[in-house]
């Protein structure tokens, strides 16, 4: 457990200025941390430089949280490769117990947590609530795989030897986690990499460092020894790449956009590391002519506006079989306008604001770009609550061509266009470098099974929408990433598979 040190106590003093009405809300104020947590310690900037977490709903300051460099990039690697060989050497039950504590602590803290979470991401308390608890799933689950890591053998084709296999912690494995998911995207890879006998070294998004910071403050408390979990703060790109070209870091694992992904991938390759990429979406979402309307309706509402549309699983483009397309439109035109928006700690509110400005910008250009094309807007525009906030849009007959089909969307924009057989819709929906999720919406059993295997997706989602969790293999095809997150397959990346021959004679 970490004592209180003197960049704790200068901690303490950072948010005084304009503090957030919101933070009085919190419970435990020992969960808003300032500081990065490297090697056991709350470190501060050298310089005593910070960088500023602001509420995307109001603007209102929430925090400044230090901001680390290269140099403190490398300490945390330093603590991270002093505290692996102890770390690898417990035994699993050992650190499963360790994750057990560290997930009690997250339950324990859920409501702060949320609250964290919506002051500095925005999206609604009730998402906020759910996504802690999916984020404790992943602690809990690779709690019990930390037991189960060597679950294979191998029977000898040789004479007189004796074959084993086994799965090596691979070392210190650094974690580039999104602004979106910003507790989820850390434990599914912090709890699979330390069930593995690994260490981490962290960077959170400097949209929502917070979040990350309370869950090394319960770290700590949990009792995770000295160096073998460390978040760094700071500007992403001399952090990540310190990751990336020291050889004493043998994993990475980003979330993020294909675009920023290539870059990570390329870095990583210089000295040869795991990489696992959880890269960007661009959703089909497949309703055909026999379909219930108001289940479709439904689905779509969900698929496309969690986390106001900030989300890679979000439903980017929604075809419509010709027989249903008309009343499709309508009905869901209808509920999308009267979705709720607001900011995230107001009581029923269904939408939050965008994470920041370029968001924003980019989603409205993708709106002119449809409508120039012949597109069809479907819900008013209506006043909004502040300059980060986009009301619920719908878009019918959005022609292939238009610039919100062909890119990755991360707003409230729904873009809907008609098909007519099932054999063109398939080529529609594979038409792009994306490959992550897709979801039909069928009575017609065969036809989803077809779809399911005709679709270029690593996820497909038949007649529902929320299909994730601790135990699925979450990960996508073609540029929407390499590799899994999540089950037993979540451990392959933090793990060397080694094989001894034995002879007997």
């Amino acid at each position: 457990m970490s004592t209180m040190t003197s960049a704790a106590r200068r901690e303490a003093t950072i948010a005084k200025p304009a503090e957030h009405p919101g933070l009085a809300r919190l419970t435990d104020r020992r969960l808003l941390r300032q500081l990065s947590y490297i090697g056991g310690r709350w470190t501060a900037a050298p310089d005593g430089e910070t960088f500023r977490v602001t509420d995307p709903a109001t603007g209102a300051l929430v925090a400044q949280v230090a901001a680390l460099g290269a140099s403190e990039a490398t300490q945390a690697i330093d603590a991270a490769h002093a505290a692996f060989p102890a770390w690898k050497g417990l035994l699993p039950q050992e650190r499963a117990v360790l994750l057990r504590r560290w997930h009690a602590a997250m339950l324990a803290a859920a409501e702060d947590l949320a609250l964290l979470m919506t002051l500095e991401q925005g999206k609604p308390l009730a998402e906020s609530r759910g996504e802690i608890a999916y984020a404790a799933d992943f602690i809990a689950y690779y709690a019990e795989e930390a037991m189960r890591v060597n679950a294979e053998g191998v029977t000898s084709h040789l004479p007189g030897a004796q074959m084993s296999l086994s799965r090596e912690p691979v070392g210190v494995a650094a974690l580039l986690t999104p602004w979106n998911f910003p507790s989820a995207m850390l434990t599914r890879k912090a709890a699979a990499a330390l069930a593995a006998g690994c260490t981490v070294v962290a960077h959170p998004s400097s949209h929502t460092p917070l979040s990350a910071l309370a869950l090394a403050e319960l770290a700590d408390r949990a009792g995770l020894p000295a160096g073998v979990f460390n978040v760094v703060t700071g500007d992403a790109a001399p952090i990540a790449e310190t990751y990336c070209a020291d050889t004493r870091v043998r994993a990475v694992s980003f979330t993020g956009s294909t675009e920023i992904g290539r870059i990570v991938a390329r870095n990583a390759a210089a000295t040869v590391k795991r990489t696992v990429m959880e890269l960007g979406g661009h959703a089909p979402l497949i309703l055909f002519d026999d379909a219930d309307l108001d289940r479709a309706v439904a689905i779509a509402i969900d698929a496309k506006f969690a986390t106001s549309g900030q989300d890679c699983l979000a439903a980017n483009r929604i075809y419509v079989q010709r027989g249903l397309y008309e009343r499709f439109c309508t009905a869901f035109a209808e509920k999308t306008a009267a979705l709720r928006v607001g900011a995230g700690l107001e009581d029923g509110v269904e939408i939050g604001p965008l994470m920041h400005a370029a968001a924003k910008r980019k989603a409205e250009a993708q709106i002119a770009d449809a409508l120039a094309h012949g597109a069809r807007r479907l819900t008013p525009e209506r006043a909004m609550p502040g300059p980060l906030f986009l009301a619920p849009t719908v878009l019918a007959d959005v022609p292939d061509q238009a610039l919100i089909m062909r890119e990755e969307t991360f707003a409230p924009v729904a873009a809907i266009a008609p098909f007519d057989s099932e054999n063109e819709v398939i080529a529609r929906a594979n038409n792009t470098e994306y490959g992550l999720v897709a979801y039909v919406v069928t009575r017609d059993g065969a036809r989803g099974a077809r779809l399911a295997k005709a679709l270029d997706y690593g996820m497909v989602a038949v007649n529902r929408v929320k299909i994730t969790g601790a135990p699925i293999p979450f990960g996508g095809m073609k540029q929407s990433g390499v590799g899994r997150e999540g089950s037993r397959h979540g451990l392959e990346a933090f793990t060397d598979l080694k094989y001894v021959c034995l002879d007997l004679n």
